[in-house]
């Protein structure tokens, strides 16, 4: 659940700089303030899962364990719906997977001021939405305008105001030219104009954007400039995507031309991991999503390719209510950091697929911090020693007891990822060794969305992830002026609340990578080390498993797929 670099990182030494080809020309602007402005059509290091000469035509048959609530992209807030709006509609600019640069794409080129409250885009000219109209500097000002504040009379919630915090307007000096202008500096803006996870920014006509949310339940009036388009949507069973005639503007960074190789693609949305992969077998399906953890060898064995990426972002974490009794105690955050046993997990419930997590940014994260070493261990003498200090008895149950209160740690989770319940129940086994009795309630988004509303007072621990390639995405998560998720206010015990807030604030303020790297070093120390305000588990990947005859799968830089490249070579 959720849900980077920009040009100027090309000159940061020992990191590889993208190959602008344009007309067979190399191009690049630097402004007199030393701002990169990065121009191009051409070639990258990005790459596709394929081999072969790819063949037209065909229906991909894909599975996923989620469904399509809406199929509203700017909605959605599950992999499924973030993964399928990604091939309706496109980004300003996409993100290199491997090198987190920010590159082109709607955007030809773009440039921003020395603040970081302005940033211009300049758009390429032959794009169009599937309904034929046109994508220019307008389109972008509706869209923004509406993903930021929302239309109440539309029943259109404000997605973006969380990514694009600080919004202020977008400006159109010219049809190809747009201005986008914030209050405060938001340096993650490069990043988030390429964000393909949760309530992404993808473009919608303003045909769409006149629509309540009830109407664009009627899949085949949401329109977009993608790749591909509804044909029609089931909710809870499937989601039908064809191609889009005329399609000749996939990022630069793919290295494609012209329209998505596949005719359609099919979206089944398949619960069971069983059911999953017995559909794989018999080729009911081609392709699936989620794939089960003890399914990984056998259908490898039986001639399936798997393919997986990392999330990056944030690790799965347990997030502390720093407000609610027992988890308000600094000494029981800290047992729980290190009184579990992260070899275990890696021996019992992950594959090569994944990894334990090590901070609370994955490590493909620009400004990851490593704290194996120090809290992140398993420690569990120290663990009992914190709790012993902090006058926590054991009880004749083996769980802890203080001012006849038992260490009851009450845990809100989500089950749409194969290996979040496995990986609880084993931290839930080695805490209950210490004297920590965590209760697990790991439910499906729906049910999750509507308790984690109660947080602050019901629930001790949520657990999720925030998929986002940049470590603004701790600020997104933790700021007290956005998400705080650990409830911090004035009120906050033992935590110095200025101290979190000017530290998350600081990763906005620049994109020198030096001092962004020490900003993201900072905002880490607190929320892990001096605070303990979350324990990261382990880092999600998404992991899909299928036939020979398919290829060109892509996973972008917050590990959603696009199809664009995608073909079969069965021809069917």
């Amino acid at each position: 659940m959720s849900d980077l670099r920009s040009s100027i990182e090309n000159a940061e030494s020992g990191r590889r700089r993208w190959p602008w080809i344009a007309g067979g020309a190399v191009l690049a602007v630097l402004l007199a303030a030393g701002i990169t402005v990065a121009l191009a059509r051409g070639d990258s290091g990005a790459k596709a899962a394929g081999d072969g000469s790819p063949a037209r035509g065909g229906t991909l048959q894909f599975a996923l364990i989620d469904y399509q609530r809406s199929p509203d992209p700017q909605w959605g807030t599950n992999y499924a719906e973030s993964l399928i709006g990604n091939n309706v509609t496109d980004k300003l600019t996409w993100q290199d997977p491997d090198t987190g640069e920010i590159t082109p794409w709607l955007a030809e080129s773009w440039e921003y001021n020395a603040d970081l409250t302005e940033f211009t885009f300049h758009l390429r000219k032959d794009v169009t939405f599937s309904d034929g109209t046109r994508f220019d500097s307008a389109a972008v000002k509706a869209n923004f305008d509406q993903y930021v504040h929302g239309d109440q009379k539309l029943g259109i919630n404000p997605n973006g105001a969380v990514l694009l915090s600080g919004y202020v307007e977008t400006r159109t000096p010219d049809d190809w030219t747009a201005v986008v202008r914030f209050a405060k500096p938001l340096a993650s803006f490069l990043q988030a104009s390429s964000f393909t996870a949760n309530a992404q920014p993808g473009f919608l006509s303003l045909a769409t954007l006149k629509l309540s949310a009830e109407q664009r339940t009627d899949a085949t009036k949401v329109i977009g400039t993608g790749p591909f388009v509804y044909e029609s949507w089931e909710e809870q069973v499937k989601t039908v995507l064809v191609k889009r005639k005329g399609y000749n503007w996939a990022p630069p960074a793919l290295r494609h031309q012209g329209e998505a190789y596949l005719d359609r693609i099919v979206f089944n949305t398949i619960p069971e991991a069983s059911v999953r992969t017995g559909s794989l077998a018999s080729g009911t399906i081609d392709a699936t999503l989620d794939v089960g953890t003890t399914d990984e060898e056998p259908l490898r064995a039986k001639g399936f390719k798997i393919i997986h990426r990392s999330v990056s972002g944030t690790a799965i974490y347990f997030n502390f209510n720093s407000r609610l009794f027992p988890t308000n105690d600094i000494a029981v955050r800290k047992a729980i950091q290190l009184g579990w046993n992260r070899e275990s997990i890696e021996k019992t419930v992950l594959t090569d697929s994944y990894s334990i997590a090590t901070s609370v940014l994955n490590k493909s994260v620009r400004g990851y911090v490593d704290y194996s070493g120090s809290v992140l261990k398993y420690d569990p003498e120290q663990a009992k020693k914190l709790l012993d200090d902090a006058g926590w008895k054991l009880g004749a149950d083996g769980i802890r007891v203080k001012d006849g209160k038992r260490l009851e740690v009450k845990l809100l989770g989500i089950s749409n990822l194969v290996v979040n319940k496995p990986a609880y129940e084993s931290v839930q086994q080695d805490l209950r060794k210490i004297g920590i009795d965590l209760q697990l309630t790991v439910v499906p988004i729906p049910d999750y969305s509507a308790q984690v509303a109660k947080a602050k007072t019901d629930w001790n621990v949520t657990a999720a992830n925030r998929s986002r390639n940049d470590p603004a995405a701790l600020n997104l998560v933790y700021n007290p002026k956005l998400g705080n998720s650990s409830f911090l206010d004035a009120n906050s015990t033992g935590v110095d609340v200025n101290e979190v807030t000017t530290a998350l604030d600081s990763l906005e303020t620049t994109l020198d990578p030096a001092e962004r790297d020490a900003y993201a070093k900072t905002a880490q120390d607190l929320l892990v080390e001096k605070y303990a305000l979350v324990n990261p588990i382990y880092n999600p990947s998404q992991v899909i498993a299928h036939a020979d005859h398919v290829h060109g799968i892509v996973f972008d830089a917050q590990s959603r797929n696009h199809f664009v490249n995608a073909w079969k070579s069965n021809g069917k």
